[in-house]
Protein backbone atom coordinates (compact mmCIF):
# COMPACT_ATOMS: atom_id res chain seq x y z
CA UNK A 1 0.00 0.00 0.00
CA UNK A 2 1.37 3.45 -1.03
CA UNK A 3 1.99 6.31 1.28
CA UNK A 4 1.74 9.65 0.12
CA UNK A 5 3.02 13.10 1.85
CA UNK A 6 0.85 16.65 0.90
CA UNK A 7 3.67 19.00 -0.35
CA UNK A 8 1.84 22.38 -1.49
CA UNK A 9 -1.47 20.50 -1.78
CA UNK A 10 0.13 17.81 -3.69
CA UNK A 11 0.50 14.03 -3.04
CA UNK A 12 3.79 13.17 -3.08
CA UNK A 13 4.90 9.69 -2.64
CA UNK A 14 6.62 7.87 0.49
CA UNK A 15 9.80 5.83 -0.47
CA UNK A 16 9.72 2.53 0.89
CA UNK A 17 12.84 1.47 2.86
CA UNK A 18 13.78 -2.18 2.70
CA UNK A 19 15.61 -3.54 5.87
CA UNK A 20 18.62 -4.91 5.26
CA UNK A 21 18.99 -7.48 7.61
CA UNK A 22 16.23 -9.99 9.68
CA UNK A 23 17.85 -8.46 12.98
CA UNK A 24 17.25 -5.20 12.11
CA UNK A 25 13.35 -5.86 11.51
CA UNK A 26 13.55 -7.85 15.00
CA UNK A 27 14.79 -4.90 16.72
CA UNK A 28 12.36 -2.94 15.64
CA UNK A 29 10.04 -4.90 16.59
CA UNK A 30 11.30 -6.24 19.93
CA UNK A 31 12.40 -2.41 21.24
CA UNK A 32 8.29 -1.44 20.54
CA UNK A 33 6.86 -5.28 20.96
CA UNK A 34 4.20 -3.34 23.58
CA UNK A 35 3.65 -0.50 21.56
CA UNK A 36 3.10 -2.88 18.57
CA UNK A 37 1.29 -6.10 19.63
CA UNK A 38 0.66 -5.41 23.27
CA UNK A 39 3.55 -8.35 24.53
CA UNK A 40 6.12 -8.56 27.10
CA UNK A 41 9.73 -9.24 25.65
CA UNK A 42 11.00 -11.98 27.41
CA UNK A 43 14.12 -13.65 25.39
CA UNK A 44 15.55 -12.93 21.91
CA UNK A 45 17.08 -15.86 20.22
CA UNK A 46 15.83 -17.87 22.54
CA UNK A 47 17.22 -21.68 21.87
CA UNK A 48 15.17 -24.85 22.43
CA UNK A 49 16.64 -27.88 21.83
CA UNK A 50 18.04 -28.00 18.86
CA UNK A 51 16.04 -25.05 17.33
CA UNK A 52 16.36 -21.35 18.01
CA UNK A 53 13.23 -19.09 18.33
CA UNK A 54 13.90 -15.02 17.41
CA UNK A 55 11.63 -13.92 20.37
CA UNK A 56 9.32 -15.29 23.17
CA UNK A 57 7.04 -13.07 24.57
CA UNK A 58 4.36 -13.24 26.85
CA UNK A 59 0.74 -12.38 26.90
CA UNK A 60 -0.35 -10.79 29.94
CA UNK A 61 -3.91 -10.13 28.74
CA UNK A 62 -4.52 -13.92 27.84
CA UNK A 63 -1.53 -15.54 30.23
CA UNK A 64 0.13 -17.24 27.28
CA UNK A 65 3.57 -17.28 25.37
CA UNK A 66 3.68 -16.35 22.12
CA UNK A 67 6.45 -17.01 19.32
CA UNK A 68 7.62 -14.27 17.23
CA UNK A 69 9.45 -14.68 13.80
CA UNK A 70 10.68 -12.09 12.07
CA UNK A 71 11.19 -12.98 7.63
CA UNK A 72 13.08 -10.46 5.10
CA UNK A 73 12.68 -13.28 2.59
CA UNK A 74 9.21 -14.53 1.14
CA UNK A 75 10.04 -18.31 1.04
CA UNK A 76 9.24 -20.24 4.30
CA UNK A 77 5.66 -22.46 5.03
CA UNK A 78 3.86 -20.70 7.64
CA UNK A 79 1.91 -24.12 8.85
CA UNK A 80 5.17 -26.19 8.75
CA UNK A 81 7.00 -23.46 10.77
CA UNK A 82 3.81 -22.11 12.95
CA UNK A 83 3.32 -25.75 14.07
CA UNK A 84 7.16 -26.54 14.74
CA UNK A 85 7.64 -24.01 16.96
CA UNK A 86 4.03 -24.37 18.76
CA UNK A 87 4.75 -27.91 19.23
CA UNK A 88 8.66 -26.15 20.89
CA UNK A 89 6.76 -24.16 23.83
CA UNK A 90 4.58 -26.77 24.65
CA UNK A 91 6.73 -29.49 24.58
CA UNK A 92 9.55 -26.90 26.81
CA UNK A 93 7.24 -25.85 28.71
CA UNK A 94 9.63 -25.34 32.17
CA UNK A 95 12.41 -23.69 30.00
CA UNK A 96 9.60 -21.25 28.80
CA UNK A 97 8.82 -20.70 32.23
CA UNK A 98 12.24 -20.14 33.69
CA UNK A 99 13.14 -17.31 30.94
CA UNK A 100 10.08 -15.44 31.98
CA UNK A 101 10.92 -15.86 35.83
CA UNK A 102 14.86 -14.40 34.95
CA UNK A 103 13.23 -11.85 32.98
CA UNK A 104 10.88 -10.27 35.05
CA UNK A 105 12.25 -11.47 38.15
CA UNK A 106 8.78 -12.65 39.39
CA UNK A 107 7.42 -16.03 40.00
CA UNK A 108 5.16 -18.11 37.43
CA UNK A 109 4.08 -21.48 37.75
CA UNK A 110 3.37 -23.97 34.67
CA UNK A 111 -0.54 -23.65 36.17
CA UNK A 112 -1.09 -20.23 35.61
CA UNK A 113 -0.22 -20.18 31.93
CA UNK A 114 -2.92 -20.96 29.32
CA UNK A 115 -0.81 -22.83 26.86
CA UNK A 116 -3.94 -23.86 25.60
CA UNK A 117 -3.64 -19.78 24.02
CA UNK A 118 -0.02 -20.01 22.94
CA UNK A 119 0.43 -18.60 19.56
CA UNK A 120 2.85 -17.87 16.48
CA UNK A 121 3.12 -14.24 14.76
CA UNK A 122 5.14 -13.93 11.41
CA UNK A 123 6.92 -10.32 11.00
CA UNK A 124 7.47 -9.35 7.62
CA UNK A 125 7.83 -6.66 4.88
CA UNK A 126 5.48 -8.82 2.46
CA UNK A 127 3.77 -12.29 2.57
CA UNK A 128 3.31 -14.11 -0.65
CA UNK A 129 -0.48 -15.04 -1.73
CA UNK A 130 -0.09 -18.94 -1.05
CA UNK A 131 1.40 -17.61 2.29
CA UNK A 132 -1.89 -15.27 3.18
CA UNK A 133 -4.20 -17.80 1.92
CA UNK A 134 -2.40 -20.38 4.17
CA UNK A 135 -4.03 -18.55 7.35
CA UNK A 136 -7.49 -18.51 5.93
CA UNK A 137 -9.07 -21.18 8.81
CA UNK A 138 -10.93 -19.96 11.83
CA UNK A 139 -9.10 -21.51 14.54
CA UNK A 140 -5.14 -21.53 13.39
CA UNK A 141 -3.23 -20.04 16.21
CA UNK A 142 -0.91 -18.27 13.57
CA UNK A 143 -0.59 -14.85 12.63
CA UNK A 144 1.11 -12.65 9.80
CA UNK A 145 1.71 -9.05 10.39
CA UNK A 146 3.17 -7.07 7.68
CA UNK A 147 6.21 -4.41 9.25
CA UNK A 148 7.18 -1.40 6.28
CA UNK A 149 9.40 1.50 6.67
CA UNK A 150 9.93 4.08 4.72
CA UNK A 151 12.28 7.29 4.19
CA UNK A 152 10.41 9.76 6.27
CA UNK A 153 10.82 7.97 9.55
CA UNK A 154 8.02 6.23 9.42
CA UNK A 155 6.85 3.09 10.08
CA UNK A 156 3.48 1.09 8.84
CA UNK A 157 1.84 -1.60 10.83
CA UNK A 158 -0.80 -4.32 9.22
CA UNK A 159 -2.33 -7.17 10.41
CA UNK A 160 -3.10 -9.45 7.26
CA UNK A 161 -6.75 -10.61 9.00
CA UNK A 162 -7.72 -14.11 7.19
CA UNK A 163 -10.07 -13.55 3.27
CA UNK A 164 -12.01 -16.09 5.05
CA UNK A 165 -12.41 -17.78 7.87
CA UNK A 166 -14.91 -20.29 7.90
CA UNK A 167 -13.60 -23.67 7.82
CA UNK A 168 -11.67 -25.18 10.39
CA UNK A 169 -8.30 -26.54 9.28
CA UNK A 170 -9.12 -29.56 11.64
CA UNK A 171 -11.48 -30.76 9.23
CA UNK A 172 -9.27 -30.05 6.65
CA UNK A 173 -6.59 -32.21 8.22
CA UNK A 174 -8.83 -34.91 8.36
CA UNK A 175 -10.51 -34.91 4.86
CA UNK A 176 -7.04 -34.10 3.43
CA UNK A 177 -3.69 -35.83 3.19
CA UNK A 178 -2.67 -37.50 6.29
CA UNK A 179 0.33 -36.30 6.52
CA UNK A 180 -1.17 -32.47 6.84
CA UNK A 181 0.13 -30.89 9.65
CA UNK A 182 -2.29 -30.22 12.28
CA UNK A 183 -1.80 -28.16 15.71
CA UNK A 184 -0.68 -29.77 19.05
CA UNK A 185 -3.96 -31.16 20.50
CA UNK A 186 -3.39 -29.01 23.30
CA UNK A 187 -3.56 -25.45 21.40
CA UNK A 188 -7.33 -24.40 20.99
CA UNK A 189 -8.02 -21.21 19.30
CA UNK A 190 -11.78 -19.99 20.08
CA UNK A 191 -14.48 -18.01 17.99
CA UNK A 192 -17.47 -16.22 19.06
CA UNK A 193 -19.36 -19.03 18.11
CA UNK A 194 -17.38 -21.05 21.13
CA UNK A 195 -18.25 -18.37 23.49
CA UNK A 196 -22.13 -17.87 22.35
CA UNK A 197 -22.76 -21.56 22.75
CA UNK A 198 -23.40 -20.72 26.74
CA UNK A 199 -25.81 -18.37 25.74
CA UNK A 200 -30.04 -18.28 25.28
CA UNK A 201 -30.93 -17.16 21.73
CA UNK A 202 -32.46 -13.66 23.47
CA UNK A 203 -28.83 -13.05 24.49
CA UNK A 204 -27.21 -14.63 21.00
CA UNK A 205 -29.69 -11.81 19.77
CA UNK A 206 -28.54 -8.98 22.01
CA UNK A 207 -24.61 -9.55 21.57
CA UNK A 208 -25.23 -9.75 17.48
CA UNK A 209 -26.76 -6.17 18.44
CA UNK A 210 -24.67 -4.37 20.12
CA UNK A 211 -21.50 -5.79 17.53
CA UNK A 212 -23.38 -4.13 15.39
CA UNK A 213 -23.05 -0.85 17.19
CA UNK A 214 -19.35 -1.32 18.69
CA UNK A 215 -17.98 -1.83 15.00
CA UNK A 216 -19.90 1.33 13.38
CA UNK A 217 -17.77 3.65 15.71
CA UNK A 218 -14.51 3.10 13.78
CA UNK A 219 -11.87 1.01 12.66
CA UNK A 220 -12.42 -2.09 15.24
CA UNK A 221 -11.12 -5.73 15.43
CA UNK A 222 -12.93 -8.49 17.35
CA UNK A 223 -10.73 -10.65 18.94
CA UNK A 224 -11.72 -13.72 20.41
CA UNK A 225 -10.16 -15.09 24.35
CA UNK A 226 -11.21 -18.03 26.53
CA UNK A 227 -12.96 -15.98 28.38
CA UNK A 228 -14.40 -12.79 26.36
CA UNK A 229 -14.65 -10.97 23.08
CA UNK A 230 -12.83 -8.23 22.90
CA UNK A 231 -13.46 -5.32 20.82
CA UNK A 232 -10.29 -3.31 19.61
CA UNK A 233 -8.95 -0.13 18.35
CA UNK A 234 -5.46 0.41 19.19
CA UNK A 235 -6.17 -1.52 22.11
CA UNK A 236 -9.59 -3.21 23.79
CA UNK A 237 -11.65 -0.58 24.69
CA UNK A 238 -14.40 -3.09 25.47
CA UNK A 239 -14.59 -6.93 26.32
CA UNK A 240 -17.46 -8.74 26.67
CA UNK A 241 -18.39 -11.64 28.99
CA UNK A 242 -20.98 -13.99 26.96
CA UNK A 243 -23.57 -15.44 30.02
CA UNK A 244 -26.45 -17.28 29.59
CA UNK A 245 -29.02 -14.59 30.18
CA UNK A 246 -27.10 -11.38 29.43
CA UNK A 247 -23.71 -9.76 28.53
CA UNK A 248 -21.43 -8.44 30.70
CA UNK A 249 -19.16 -5.42 29.56
CA UNK A 250 -15.71 -3.81 30.94
CA UNK A 251 -14.92 -1.15 29.59
CA UNK A 252 -11.23 -0.61 30.05
CA UNK A 253 -10.68 2.92 31.12
CA UNK A 254 -9.59 3.57 35.01
CA UNK A 255 -11.52 4.63 37.88
CA UNK A 256 -12.77 8.24 37.94
CA UNK A 257 -12.63 8.60 33.56
CA UNK A 258 -15.72 7.42 33.00
CA UNK A 259 -18.61 10.22 32.69
CA UNK A 260 -21.45 7.77 34.06
CA UNK A 261 -24.88 10.65 34.62
CA UNK A 262 -27.15 7.61 34.99
CA UNK A 263 -24.47 5.39 37.06
CA UNK A 264 -24.88 2.26 34.69
CA UNK A 265 -21.37 1.09 35.02
CA UNK A 266 -20.08 -0.74 38.37
CA UNK A 267 -16.98 0.11 39.80
CA UNK A 268 -14.89 -3.30 39.92
CA UNK A 269 -11.09 -1.72 40.65
CA UNK A 270 -11.41 -3.34 43.84
CA UNK A 271 -12.57 -6.72 42.37
CA UNK A 272 -11.59 -9.66 40.42
CA UNK A 273 -12.82 -9.82 37.45
CA UNK A 274 -11.85 -11.26 33.64
CA UNK A 275 -12.09 -8.04 31.19
CA UNK A 276 -9.71 -5.22 31.00
CA UNK A 277 -10.29 -2.00 32.82
CA UNK A 278 -12.48 -0.61 36.18
CA UNK A 279 -15.96 -0.63 34.58
CA UNK A 280 -18.42 -3.06 34.30
CA UNK A 281 -21.91 -2.71 32.41
CA UNK A 282 -24.71 -5.11 32.56
CA UNK A 283 -26.89 -5.98 29.73
CA UNK A 284 -29.88 -7.41 28.99
CA UNK A 285 -33.02 -7.29 26.80
CA UNK A 286 -34.43 -4.37 28.75
CA UNK A 287 -30.90 -2.40 28.79
CA UNK A 288 -30.91 0.96 26.95
CA UNK A 289 -28.63 0.30 24.35
CA UNK A 290 -28.00 3.94 23.44
CA UNK A 291 -26.74 4.75 27.13
CA UNK A 292 -24.84 1.79 27.12
CA UNK A 293 -23.23 2.66 23.34
CA UNK A 294 -22.49 6.06 25.07
CA UNK A 295 -20.55 4.62 27.77
CA UNK A 296 -18.77 1.82 25.12
CA UNK A 297 -17.68 5.78 22.94
CA UNK A 298 -15.82 6.83 25.70
CA UNK A 299 -13.59 4.19 26.15
CA UNK A 300 -13.18 3.62 22.18
CA UNK A 301 -11.69 7.10 22.18
CA UNK A 302 -9.79 6.88 25.03
CA UNK A 303 -7.99 4.11 23.41
CA UNK A 304 -8.16 4.30 19.74
CA UNK A 305 -5.01 6.42 20.33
Amino acid sequence: MPLYEIKDGKLKPIKEEDFKLEKDLQKLCDDNLETLFSLELVKSQFAIENFRIDTLAFDEETKAFVVIEYKKGENFSVIDQGYTYLSLVLNNKAECVLAYQEAFDKSLRKTEVEWSQTRVIFVSPYFTTYQINSINFKDLPIELWKVKRYSNNTVLVEQVEPARANESIKVIAKEGSTARPTAPEEVRTYTEEDLLARASESTKELYERLKERILQLGDVKVKVTKLYIAFVAATNFADVEVQRKGLKVFLNMRKGELNDPMSKARDVSTIGHWGNGDYEIRVDTDTDLDYVMYLIKQSYERNRA
